[in-house]
């Protein structure tokens, strides 16, 4: 069995796309998987399955996602050690303002990364390392112009989460 890690995109957004902590644990185990475990209801689970494949993995997710929640719910995949490797990434920066890390589910081009990378301002930086793009920002999230929906428009699908939170599922998870 492999360890996974789930990253939950876009739920508990507003009335319509609610997505209970105990409706993603059963959708997970009803996929025949193991050890579930979510922190906060954000969208971040932990689990053991048989599969090797992260993208047969994430596809068996979206599937069982869909399936409970009544709406299509992208999901990315990483490992613990990756996880482990993108908060090491983030302590190397050392900002000390907002620091966001938006999770992908393709490694970018360098070309690509290049033309994201080439938005930030002294107010907003992006560095882009595998499947993380770290959002250190010295303005509130809400207000910056180089969030996820950038990250996004860029480099396709993504979800985020602030530090902490990165920070937290390490030091339970990993």
């Amino acid at each position: 069995m492999t360890t996974y890690l789930a990253f939950l995109r876009a739920i508990n957004l507003g009335a319509k796309r609610k997505f209970p902590k105990d409706d993603i644990v059963a959708a997970v185990e009803g996929l025949g998987w193991t050890d579930v475990r979510t922190h906060i209801n954000t969208g971040n689970v932990r689990f053991d399955c048989p599969l090797r494949s992260r993208a047969k993995v994430e596809a068996a997710l979206e599937q069982a996602f869909a399936e409970r929640a009544g709406f299509e719910v992208p999901t990315i995949v990483l490992t613990p050690a990756e996880l482990r490797e993108v908060a090491e990434r983030a302590e190397a920066f050392g900002h000390d303002g907002a620091h966001y890390v938006s999770f992908l589910k393709q490694e970018p081009s360098p070309e690509v990364v290049r033309r994201l990378e080439e938005l930030s301002s002294a107010e907003a930086v992006a560095k882009v390392g595998g499947r993380a793009v770290h959002l250190m920002l010295d303005t509130a999230y809400h207000q910056t112009r180089l969030g996820n929906a950038t990250v996004e428009k860029h480099l396709g699908v993504a979800t985020n989460r602030n530090l902490t939170v990165v920070r937290t599922l390490v030091e339970k998870w990993c």
